[in-house]
């Protein structure tokens, strides 16, 4: 059963993205700061549209090196097999010992296509559709070992209970997959999927399937509004609102000082820009914006982008969270080891143990 969550429970996260960082320990020095300021999680995008390290090889490098915060990297479904998809988070989560997430991402040019030439570019709502099957195969696959299918007996050489092994024999739009997986059952049951749900193709496969949706919004009274449809949508699809996070996604600067506070947003933002809203001025002003929107109930916490990576993180960790934790908004510590556990989520049950599918 999911812990009540009420507002007190203010959630952070920030982006480790670097320009032209192939070397994965330049990411490791990002991470270790945002634990040392207890932030929920970190994210690091990717794309096959343009050059940079695969997210979720250097996050299982960044790993290692950390001890609580959670490690989301982007996993692009288009053109991936959603089988090796749901296996390399599974294993993310094992390397992490329960920290893993997965923002969900789609490929929609020709160029990405092209790259792989199995077929050609889609619409964004059939991709998503798509990327929403990959959701729901990646859970049934991380479902279909038992938590105790493993056994390790060594006077029979039984690795496995095979009645605990089931096949999911899953049949979406574009693939087929059997099952069952070939990793065990990932520590937190399902690894937390994460979805920017700002546009609309993507709105509802983040309403049925996300743990935490990320909107990139201007100010509050339009966040309130997408939290309340991503909510009333999620109830459609009988799940509890309760269980799905959604985080107010900024770009934020915090290089040019304190500033005078706009109405209603802080620090001479967010304004929208090609790169999304963008915040930019002072960490107190930054920690007043996020206060404010969490009270008034217009999001859950906030996923934040720095526009330089090693000073602006520094700033937000040293400044904005330590005002937030000073004033009793924000967490000083871990009570937990899981990224569900940061999250207030509780742990899924197996569908299959629970309803005893055929194996």
């Amino acid at each position: 059963m999911t812990a009540p969550h009420g507002r007190g429970l203010l959630h952070l996260a920030a982006a480790l993205d670097q320009q032209a960082a192939f070397d994965a320990a330049s990411y490791v020095g990002p991470a270790q700061l945002a634990e040392r300021g207890g932030l929920d999680f970190v994210t690091l995008g990717d794309t096959f549209a343009r050059p940079g390290p695969d997210a979720l090889a250097v996050l299982s490098r960044v790993a290692p090196a950390t001890r609580r915060i959670g490690l989301v990297p982007t996993v692009t479904t288009t053109h991936t097999e959603p089988f090796h998809v749901q296996a390399a988070v599974a294993t993310l989560d094992w390397v992490s010992r329960g920290r893993a997430g997965w923002q969900l991402d789609v490929s929609t040019t020709e160029g990405e296509a092209r790259l792989f030439g199995r077929r050609h570019a889609a619409p964004a709502d059939a991709l998503w559709r798509e990327a929403g099957e990959i959701a729901e195969v990646a859970a049934r696959l991380w479902d279909s070992w038992e938590d105790d299918a493993e056994i390790r007996d060594e006077a029979t050489g039984r690795f496995v209970d095979r009645d605990k092994l089931h096949h999911v024999d899953f049949r979406g739009a574009t693939f087929f997959v059997k099952g069952p997986s070939i990793v065990p059952r990932p520590p937190q049951g399902h690894p937390v999927r994460v979805v920017d749900a700002t546009e609309g193709p993507a709105r509802g496969v983040a309403a049925r399937y996300a743990d935490v949706a990320l909107v990139r919004v201007v100010g509050p009274a339009q966040a309130r509004a997408v939290r309340a449809e991503l909510r009333d949508a999620a109830a459609k699809f009988g799940r509890d609102p309760d269980t799905l996070r959604v985080l107010g996604s900024l770009v934020v600067d915090l290089g040019d000082g304190e500033r005078a506070a706009e109405p209603g947003h802080g620090g001479g933002g967010p304004r929208q820009t090609a790169q999304g809203p963008l915040y930019r001025g002072g960490p107190v002003d930054l920690a007043e914006l996020i206060a404010a929107w969490h009270a008034s109930e217009a999001v859950d916490g906030f996923h934040l982008a720095p526009v330089e990576p090693h000073r602006d993180l520094e700033r937000l960790v040293n400044g904005t969270v330590a005002l937030l934790q000073h004033r009793g908004l924000f967490r000083t510590f871990y009570p937990g080891s899981t990224l569900r556990e940061h999250l207030g989520l509780a742990r899924p049950a197996n569908q299959y143990a629970v309803t005893g599918g055929a194996s």
